[in-house]
């Protein structure tokens, strides 16, 4: 018997508590916490910074609090899109269930609250620009877990957009004028519009049940698929260009293996037909952002 929306019944056996050191790990994506974390450092290590400063760079108390304001809107971020997603989650993703179930509602809810708030204040420290962006980072989070991710690829560019945003805000506030942190943001904005696709041809029945109209459910699976590729090709045609810049050996060599992981993602997309396909390629999507992360060490 297949499940529908109406199926999914909220009232499971697991007492909710009103916190859970896991659980709420496992709500914020503490891994993904990590990563924004160390890619806002790498940045400012390796495209802002001088190495006649890099010391201070990384001890600055400004650096500090950019990153766990970033941290804290990102996490918050996560918590009210699991929030939004509950009945869907238990239908797809049921083992991964946090909210209701591990962690009482009404308290997920104050924590995604609080944990706004203190990310904007702590942005306000660093520059009132910065609470600026992380209030209109916050605001969108909500709106996409509310109504944009159920559009057709509006939601995956909104969460595109703040993801080359975590990386372009550090430029923002030290004013390096290195162009390549540009560009990193430009490629994290990319990629992570590809994840944001794949997982939803990963969560498609779910979707589906509960009436999100994501590019699967409205255009189909292999549609989707050729808009990835669309997509590819575009990044791929500025990995090309980039090519053609004066910078160093090192430079290229990461611009060919970017084009090598981009022909291994589109061999694994066309041969991609299963839940765990497309779960193992949004795991691949992520693992190339990761060491897009650390090849700035080469820049």
């Amino acid at each position: 018997m297949q499940l529908t929306g109406a199926d999914v019944d909220l009232h499971v056996v697991e007492n909710p508590k009103n916190f859970s050191i896991a659980g709420f790990a496992k709500l914020t994506r503490i891994g993904n916490l990590v990563i924004i974390a160390l890619a806002q450092y790498m940045t400012t290590a390796f495209l802002i910074a001088d190495s006649t400063q890099l010391t201070s760079y990384l001890l600055s108390p400004r650096l500090f609090i950019l990153s766990l304001s970033s941290v804290l809107i990102a996490a918050s971020g996560y918590i009210i899109n699991d929030y939004y997603d509950v009945k869907i989650d238990f239908l797809n993703k049921p083992e991964r269930v946090v909210v209701g179930k591990v962690i009482k509602r009404r308290v997920v809810m104050v924590a995604h609250t609080l944990i706004n708030f203190t990310g904007i204040a702590l942005g306000y420290l660093v520059l009132p620009i910065v609470a600026l962006v992380n209030f209109l980072s916050a605001v969108t989070l909500w709106w996409y877990s509310n109504r944009l991710k159920r559009l057709p690829l509006i939601g995956n560019l909104a969460v595109g957009l703040l993801t080359g945003l975590s990386i372009y805000i550090v430029e923002l506030v030290f004013q390096s004028g290195n162009k390549l942190v540009i560009i990193y943001a430009a490629f994290a904005f990319g990629y992570t519009v590809i994840r944001e696709i794949v997982k939803d041809l990963e969560d498609v029945k779910g979707d589906e049940a509960f009436g999100c109209r994501t590019l699967p459910v409205v255009f189909g699976i292999q549609k989707t698929k050729n808009i990835i590729y669309a997509i590819m090709m575009i990044i791929a045609a500025a990995l090309s260009w980039t090519l053609n810049q004066e910078w160093s050996s090192f430079n290229n060599m990461l611009t060919i293996g970017n084009l090598v992981m981009l022909i291994m993602l589109t061999i694994f997309l066309h041969r991609a037909d299963t839940v765990k396909h497309f779960h193992q390629l949004s795991s691949l999507t992520k693992l190339m952002m990761l060491i897009g992360v650390f090849s700035m060490i080469l820049s």
